[in-house]
């Protein structure tokens, strides 16, 4: 694919509006083809991104199955583990959906897992809020370098990279327009 460069950084592209869009709508059918169908799931986006991953995600279930898979978000950042490393960070915001967590099957949603170290903090984020009856993870980037026996369920793109490498999700919720980039690549290197 070509590369794109705007103002602030220059990369790969390796997903466009189309595929994030595809990705999108069959992370939505492994959701329930696991569930067996929509009821009883909940959705937890993983601020920042994946929040309207979750929405997007939500709404093709609605799509296919013609039920509202209640959606909401869960900050993480009390529990991270190198909270205290680097500078303060601003907390953002969960939101449980009025129905609750309890003897549901709740589907966290991120844009990339990378180390699992997000995932872990979101469980133990979950764990103060609820206790659901199977927890399940959705990524739309899986690039792999896991320090922590974390696997997604689904995975929109599988994408190894290197260490030096960044994975730079836009979304067009908070960015204004869908792509995922690959930062750090040097010129003419391999797919």
């Amino acid at each position: 694919m070509p590369a794109t460069a705007d103002s602030t950084t220059a990369g790969r592209t390796v997903l466009d509006a189309r595929d994030i869009d595809r990705a999108l709508t069959r992370i939505a059918h492994e959701i329930l083809e696991r569930n067996k169908g929509a009821r009883d799931l909940v959705l937890l986006g993983i601020p920042s991104r994946g929040v309207p991953l979750a929405q997007r995600i939500a709404a093709k279930i609605t799509e296919v199955e013609g039920y509202d898979v209640p959606v909401g978000s869960l900050d993480v950042t009390m529990y991270r583990d190198d909270l205290r490393r680097g500078p303060a960070r601003a907390l953002l915001h969960t939101e449980v959906p009025e129905e609750g967590i309890e003897d549901r099957t709740v589907v966290l949603v991120d844009d990339v897992l990378f180390s699992g170290r997000t995932i872990r903090a979101a469980l133990d984020a979950l764990n103060d809020i609820g206790r659901p009856t199977a927890v399940r993870l959705a990524v739309l980037v899986d690039r792999g370098h896991r320090e922590l026996p974390i696997r997604a369920d689904s995975v929109g793109k599988n994408l190894p990279t290197s260490l030096v490498e960044r994975v730079r999700v836009s979304l067009a919720e908070t960015d204004g327009v869908d792509a995922v980039v690959i930062e750090g690549t040097t010129e003419g290197s391999a797919s």
